[in-house]
């Protein structure tokens, strides 16, 4: 009688490495209360927003189902302080933001248009009686607001001269012109709009409100390819009456709106940072998963060398966005400081997000797999916020003493 061959228990499945996207420990660098907020904003991402979004970016649509439990988690008066909120620090408010775009940069545009810029404009340069009125309701996201400065034929040239004009006329300003690109303003409830005062030609800012305010309409933009999610609009003012309670009372020229743009610039580099984090993140789960040869492509050389790459590239984003961090909240912060993290960040972004489409192969161009999402929502983070020439240009000039702008 033959004797039965003891069969070997089955090896146990080789235990990989889950992705960790933040290879130096930038997180603990937090506060224990600190990374609680965190946490609850990466559960309120990965919970609510990662399984709906690729639907809404196909469609093009917002999915306003999303602000309710958004409401709930208390975090758009963090920017502020007083009015019934505490400010965070910079480097929290920056990982917010970062957490956001780690899932979609297109939810993390809509909510940093509102408190960065819309509820920011307000914040610094606003009376105390507009600040009353306005920034706990926008905190509570009661009111939703949007940012209108760039205009059809003016981008990059804003500072030079602004075609949308303002004519005081008695208590009220009349405002005539046109934005574009403007993020949440087919939908929102108030637009802080930049106009060039025609009597001293300083740029003056004013707070409208959208849905009551006769000769004031918006057209949504189409057929984007990039933050198909947030809902971008084109303004027309046409004699346009704001009451002068509704100037912003301390903007009174483009250095004061550049004083806003300096701070959401900085935005800009968290926001870079979070799409390479979840890039690189589906990146390296594809590969851990995906099988060619016999064996999953996270083995292959030249597949861990472009691991490696992405993940340096989201370290280096981030240990600078740590520093940037720590230079604002000294006070410190200059235009050029902004500007070299809004260039260096956006440009490893682009490397990153292209890499990560690339060893999905063809899967990658697919939305289901988010990484061909975050490919094409990183050209529009490359271009706002001013564009990466732009901002070598303000860098060179602090670097060199020589300005080289037109």
């Amino acid at each position: 009688m033959a004797t039965a061959t003891a069969l070997k228990p089955s090896a146990a499945p080789k235990q990989l490495p889950a992705p960790n996207s933040d290879f130096y420990q930038i997180e603990d660098t937090l506060s224990a209360d600190e990374r609680a907020i965190l946490k609850k904003v990466r559960d309120f991402m990965d919970a609510k927003v990662a399984p709906v979004i690729n639907k809404y970016w196909v469609e093009d649509a917002f999915p306003f189902e999303l602000i309710p439990p958004l409401k709930e988690l208390n975090i758009a008066g963090l920017g502020i302080d007083g009015y019934g909120y505490k400010r965070a620090s910079d480097k929290l408010h920056g990982m917010l933001i970062m957490e956001m775009c780690r899932v979609d940069p297109s939810f993390a545009t809509f909510f940093g248009v509102h408190i960065g810029l819309a509820m920011g404009s307000i914040a610094l340069l606003g009376s105390e009686e507009q600040k009353q009125k306005w920034l706990p309701p926008m905190a509570r996201l009661e009111q939703i607001g949007c940012f209108g400065l760039t205009e059809p034929l003016v981008g990059s040239g804003t500072g030079g001269g602004l075609t949308t004009t303002a004519k005081r006329d008695g208590d009220t300003w009349i405002l005539n012109g046109q934005k574009k690109w403007i993020g949440n303003a087919p939908w929102c409830d108030v637009s802080i709009i930049w106009a060039r005062d025609v009597d001293d030609n300083q740029v003056k800012g004013f707070i409208v409100e959208n849905k009551t305010t006769p000769g004031f309409s918006v057209e949504k933009i189409q057929n984007k390819m990039a933050l198909k999610v947030v809902q971008n609009g084109l303004i027309t003012m046409t004699n346009c009456r704001v009451p002068e309670a509704d100037r912003l009372q301390n903007a009174n020229s483009f250095r004061d709106t550049a004083h806003v743009l300096r701070l959401t610039r900085s935005g800009v580099g968290w926001m870079a940072t979070g799409v390479q984090m979840g890039a690189y993140e589906a990146a390296l789960k594809y590969t851990q998963e995906r099988k060619q040869f016999g064996k999953p492509i996270a083995a292959f050389q030249l597949v861990q060398d472009l691991i490696a790459r992405m993940l340096a590239n989201v370290t280096a984003c981030q240990s600078m966005m740590q520093r940037l961090a720590e230079i604002e909240e000294a006070g410190k912060l200059l235009d050029q400081h902004a500007s070299l993290a809004k260039a260096f960040t956006t440009v490893r972004m682009r490397e990153t997000v292209a890499w990560a489409r690339e060893v999905h192969g063809a899967n990658g161009i697919i939305v289901d797999n988010n990484v061909g999402r975050l490919f094409s929502d990183a050209e529009a983070l490359y271009s706002y916020e001013g564009t990466f020439q732009m901002q070598n240009l303000i860098v060179g000039k602090a670097a060199t003493g020589f300005s080289a702008f037109v």
